[in-house]
């Protein structure tokens, strides 16, 4: 049932969906990059990807469905379990009688068919759809279990009040004083199953952090989803202690301590998922406030494209990573994804015939192959002196978690030196200004100009749903940007990559803003980087050597082809993968 592109061409000249000169396009790309024609009409966004799957389906004898107006019956979602649902692009439907029909992105999947057939014991009826429309399925398992997990909290906390009551005080709190008392409560199966159901519910969030933050007569439950805070759900005061305490069981964290703030880890390892959480435990006014970063153990395979790099940044990058030795450094605020940034660097290098280090604080991910080193400064670990011992191991390729002083920079520019390839990170609000923040901290101008090689900086958009307000900017709107980035150069940028044809203007470009759905409430779903890749050339070196201000390098940088965040930003937003606001928002942050 798969359709040639031969077919495919008929039936988009017949329908008259795009002209012959656009269609062309799409067959040079398609010979081009070894693509079908479907994905090349996909990449060149010719065809919206809805309308090309109706024709398809048209030309298959099946019928095409959009499961974003569909409302499933969640006892037939869940004919299909979610992990499969996600893996293999399917969601059932409809259910009549014998017959399950399901979405699939794929009706030639017989291998997801078969399977599907054996374990319902049903009829299988597959229907095409669209990548946006199993987007909108998925969702609806999450919706699904919010109500469930919403049922768990209610039926356990119901179940706590009793246990925490025990001693005869509202709440509890008299009566679980003792290390014993907290260890029972720990251990109990309704705080077992609220504190497993909290983690379970935030990783299909896709939250980044959870915070269980105790008020005067309540705990209120808030996530951190695509770098902003939503509240999520509110406990009943008296549970406090007992999920404060499963969490440090599980984190190796001293019950009894609730006076000083306490550090820990622990992993979830889950059908669906696994997970690293880091935990801090902080007393406040009204008990103690933990906050769990959760870190997906299976975060490999992201790749610098899914990053957000593209054309000239990718180009500097990988140029430079493939050399023996010097500096590469990775800039930006707390959370800006920097250390993403770098273990997408590591995977791409990482091959058996290299040894590579690592010194972290902490270590986010783990990595196959690659011998990582948690920073312990309360027993005298430090950065410096990790990175001093694992010179001592052979490596080929360094990575400090952080530059934070002179010591730990002096070591890293004499390990670029005697032959290894460093990779690290600092906190500078450019690439520019990475280079005189060395400076400061004592390094020798001319040691910096022979190590280090290419500097990124970068800041985390959310990116902008499938349903977004298109619209086109003002002459007035349009003004204004140029006073802030070179429109002229991020539009010969986006022709120069094909992302617009080579006589647009401004004027012929959509722009999107964010539209709030019932399936996506703030418009935006997921993050993208934005990025600045600046090389550091022979000139920018002299620059380097009088001690030249940021200012006066990035100038230099931006003469030279470097295209700043903010102009990087201007292009993703030209592509609808973000709006003008949230780049400007991140940008002034």
């Amino acid at each position: 049932m798969r359709i040639s592109d031969d077919q495919l061409k008929a039936f988009i000249t017949d329908g008259g969906l795009v002209g012959a000169d656009v269609l062309g396009r799409a067959e040079m790309e398609a010979k081009k990059t070894g693509q079908s024609l479907h994905e090349a009409i996909l990449r060149l966004k010719l065809i919206d990807e809805g309308d090309l799957r109706k024709l398809e389906a048209y030309i298959f004898g099946i019928p095409f469905i959009d499961l974003s107006k569909e409302t499933i019956d969640p006892e037939i979602l869940r004919l299909i379990p979610e992990p499969i649902a996600k893996k293999s692009n399917v969601i059932a439907f409809r259910k009549s009688g014998r017959d399950l029909q399901v979405a699939m992105l794929d009706p030639d999947d017989i291998q997801t068919i078969e399977f599907i057939k054996k374990t319902t014991n049903l009829r299988v009826l597959p229907r095409l759809t669209n990548a946006e429309s199993i987007k909108a399925g998925l969702r609806q398992y999450q919706k699904s279990l919010e109500a469930e997990f919403g049922e768990i909290i209610k039926k356990e906390s119901g179940d706590i009040r009793i246990l925490a009551g025990a001693g005869g005080v509202e709440g509890g709190e008299a009566a679980i004083e003792g290390v014993e008392d907290l260890k029972k409560l720990a251990e109990d199966l309704p705080i077992i199953k609220i504190v497993d159901t909290l983690i379970r519910h935030a990783a299909l969030q896709s939250a980044s952090d959870i915070h269980i933050e105790p008020a005067e007569k309540e705990v209120i439950v808030r996530y951190r989803i695509d770098g902003l805070l939503h509240d999520a759900m509110t406990l009943p005061k008296q549970i406090a202690p007992g999920v404060v305490a499963r969490i440090k069981v599980i984190s190796n964290l001293k019950l009894d301590e609730h006076r000083l703030p306490q550090d820990g880890r622990f992993r979830v390892d889950a059908p669906d998922y696994r997970i690293s959480m880091r935990v801090s435990v902080l007393p406040v006014a009204d008990g103690e406030k933990v906050v769990m970063r959760l870190l997906p153990e299976n975060a490999q395979g992201f790749t610098l494209e899914k990053l957000g790099f593209f054309g000239y940044q990718l180009d500097m990058i990988h140029k430079y990573i493939r050399r023996t030795t010097g500096i590469m450094l990775a800039t930006g605020p707390t959370g800006s994804g920097k250390t993403t940034t770098l273990y997408t660097v590591i995977d791409i290098l990482n091959k058996p015939t290299v040894n590579i280090s690592t010194v972290e604080d902490p270590i986010e991910y783990r990595i196959p192959r690659v011998n990582q080193t948690q920073v312990r400064p309360e027993l005298g670990l430090t950065f410096a002196n990790g990175l001093r011992s694992l010179l001592r191991q052979d490596p080929d390729i360094v990575m400090v978690g952080e530059i934070r002083d002179g010591e730990t920079a002096d070591l890293a520019i004499n390990a670029a030196l005697t032959g290894h390839l460093v990779l690290s990170t600092l906190h500078t609000n450019s690439a520019a200004g990475a280079l005189p923040r060395l400076v400061d901290m004592g390094i020798e101008p001319f040691l910096i100009a022979s190590t280090v090689n290419v500097i990124t900086a970068q800041r985390l958009v959310r990116t902008l749903c499938a349903e977004r307000e298109e619209y086109r900017l003002t002459e007035a709107e349009l003004k204004n940007l140029s006073q802030q980035a070179d429109l002229d150069r991020v539009l010969a940028t986006l022709k120069h990559e094909k992302i617009v044809p080579q006589d647009a203007t401004w004027n012929d470009i959509a722009f999107a803003r964010p539209k709030k759905t019932a399936e996506c409430p703030d418009g935006y779903k997921g993050r993208i980087g934005i990025h600045e890749v600046m090389e550091v050339t022979p000139t920018i070196r002299e620059l380097v050597m009088k001690r030249s201000s940021s200012d006066a390098v990035e100038r230099q940088a931006r003469s030279e082809g470097m295209i700043t965040m903010l102009e990087d930003g201007f292009m993703k937003a030209a592509q609808k993968i973000t709006s003008i606001e949230e780049v400007l928002r991140v940008i002034s942050e």
